[in-house]
C-alpha cells in the first residue's frame, strides 16, 4: 500500500512543484505527474534512508507530511530533469 500512496501523493506533488518552481518548465501534465510520482518516491526513500538507515518507502500515507516530502522530491526530479535535458528554467 505504501508504494500505492506515493503515486497518489506523486501526481498531487508533481503539480504543486510545477508551481511552486522558478522558470518555465517543459512538458505537459503526463510529464509532470510522472516526475512528481519519481520525486515523491526519491522523497520517500531519502527520508526512510535517513531515518533508519534503509531504503523504503517510509511514511506512505495521505498526509500533509508525506504531501511535503512528495513536493521536496518532486521538486529534485524537476531540477534534475533540467540538468539532464540542458533546458534552462529561466
Amino acid at each position: 500500500m505504501n508504494l500505492l500512496a506515493w503515486i497518489v501523493l506523486g501526481i498531487i506533488a508533481g503539480a504543486i512543484a510545477k508551481a511552486i518552481y522558478p522558470g518555465r518548465q517543459g512538458g505537459g501534465i503526463l510529464a509532470t505527474m510522472v516526475l512528481g510520482i519519481v520525486g515523491a518516491l526519491i522523497g520517500g526513500s531519502l527520508v526512510s534512508l535517513l531515518g533508519r538507515g534503509g531504503a523504503a518507502y517510509a511514511a506512505g500515507t495521505l498526509s500533509i507530511p508525506s504531501l511535503i516530502i512528495a513536493v521536496i522530491g518532486a521538486i529534485i526530479a524537476i531540477f534534475l530533469w533540467g540538468l539532464v535535458t540542458g533546458r534552462s528554467s529561466y
